[in-house]
């Protein structure tokens, strides 16, 4: 067994308490040993005057639309969909798409993220992307119907099928896969109530989008007679396991039966804030029970990957929404962006606990904005930044030291993205 001990810090336990004290890592087992006075280990870390947390969990992204990002802004959803990303979307190749993944990657491990969830298309390019990087993810191809002819809507389900079963377990277990019926709206009844089943047989979870926008909610409504969620319970989307992204236009039964069915929602405040969407009631949620992660969505409707970007704007919108300044508190935030988005996901992360995942972030204090440190939790909900991180570490390998990137080759990774940016916008608009 290979250690890696990370040294004379202070660590944030998974009651959101503050102690000085060592972390114990086995690199092989990739798991958390012990935590307090350690005294030995074969590799060390330094963690002097830092803060070290559990690693970040970005629970919904489309990571390779970095190559995205700043190419169409402010318009509202569907516009924004059907008029731009939509037609160059559908110009990516899958060369493409592992180089928007790195790109993503780079910027997620740079700022203390070490797992994600994310939907999109040529899923084996991501996975390569995840497997020599180090991080730890949750995948799945991303079915839609609408617009298809009834044989290319079936075979992309049956897609989402396939590669969620062919990549399950993959680059040493630290990938995970989910069937995803992208939304309510994009993936007709017939198909959902095929493929469901299926994906239940298999013991899939699923990952879906769901009340996003107004827009989204009133036609499922006129159509069905019930709310959103009601629908997406009739068809069998909702257990204990799958999760759903945005949650924007919820009603107070639909969150009961969230927390009845264990259904977690991942709230993307940066996103549904640039596109207009609305203002989740997270407050609500967790006061009935609902189990609520936080992702950045992608990189084109953010415009970045960063969870303590993520964090502050969570707990900012989160009081306008309930109107009540104490809502959304920044340990909630915190829990939400570790806890929170590693239960939705079903890994053992997000907490700094012996048994746990070592999946771990290292916060340099010796910023003046970090100063002085009456509560380190706030700081980090509404005062820290990605540059803060120092070292990060997946699976008790140091993906990051003193913020080099160990994994990857930054200029290498950034070249490439950017050149294949520009050709796939100049394919698009040609």
């Amino acid at each position: 067994m290979t250690t890696l001990r990370i040294t004379d810090g202070r660590v944030l336990r998974p009651d959101t308490t503050i102690e000085r004290a060592d972390v114990l890592v086995d690199q092989d087992a990739g798991e958390i040993l012990e935590v307090g006075d350690v005294a030995e280990g074969d590799v060390g870390l330094d963690a002097e005057g830092d803060l070290v947390i559990p690693g970040l969990v970005n629970a919904h992204t489309h990571v390779a639309m970095t190559l995205l990002r700043g190419y169409a802004d402010d318009k509202p959803l569907d516009a924004w969909l059907q008029e731009d990303i939509w037609p160059v979307e559908a110009e990516l190749t899958p060369e493409d798409v592992r180089a928007g993944a790195r790109l993503g990657i780079l910027e997620m491990i740079r700022s203390g993220t070490t797992a994600f969830s994310d939907m999109y298309f040529h899923v084996p390019e991501i996975a390569a992307a995840v497997e020599a990087s180090g991080v730890r993810a949750k995948l799945g191809h991303t079915a839609i119907t609408v617009g298809k002819d009834e044989t290319a809507a079936r075979e992309d389900c049956q897609a989402s099928l396939d590669v969620a079963e062919d990549l399950q377990g993959a680059a040493d277990g630290r990938i995970t896969t989910t069937f995803q019926p992208h939304s309510l709206t994009t993936v007709g009844e017939q198909f959902l109530r095929e493929f469901v089943p299926k994906a239940r047989e298999a013991d899939l979870p699923i990952h879906f989008h769901a009340n996003e926008t107004e827009g989204e909610v009133d036609p499922l409504v006129d159509e069905h007679g019930e709310r959103p969620l009601e629908y997406a319970d009739d068809v069998g989307l909702l257990d204990d396991g799958s999760f759903l992204a945005h949650g924007v236009h919820t009603d107070e039964v639909e969150h009961e039966l969230l927390a009845e069915r264990g259904t977690a929602v991942v709230h993307c405040p940066a996103s549904n804030m640039k596109l207009a969407s609305g203002m989740a009631p997270v407050q609500e949620m967790l006061d009935a029970g609902v189990t609520v992660g936080l992702g950045t969505d992608g990189a084109a409707s953010n415009n970045d990957l960063s969870m303590f970007d993520e964090m502050r704007d969570a707990a900012m919108l989160g009081k306008l929404a309930a109107d009540d300044a104490s809502a959304v508190d920044a340990a909630t935030v915190v829990e939400m962006a570790t806890q929170g988005s590693a239960a939705a996901l079903g890994i053992e992360s997000g907490r700094i606990e012996p048994g746990a995942n070592a999946d771990l972030a290292v916060v340099d204090l010796d910023e003046p904005r970090l100063t002085p440190a009456h509560d380190l939790v706030s700081h980090l909900a509404y005062a820290a930044t990605g540059t803060d991180v120092r070292h990060t570490v997946c699976d008790g390998q140091v993906l990051m030291r003193d913020r080099t990137v160990l994994t990857l080759d930054e200029q290498q990774v950034v070249a490439e993205a950017s050149e294949r940016a520009r050709a796939l916008v100049e394919r698009a608009t040609a």
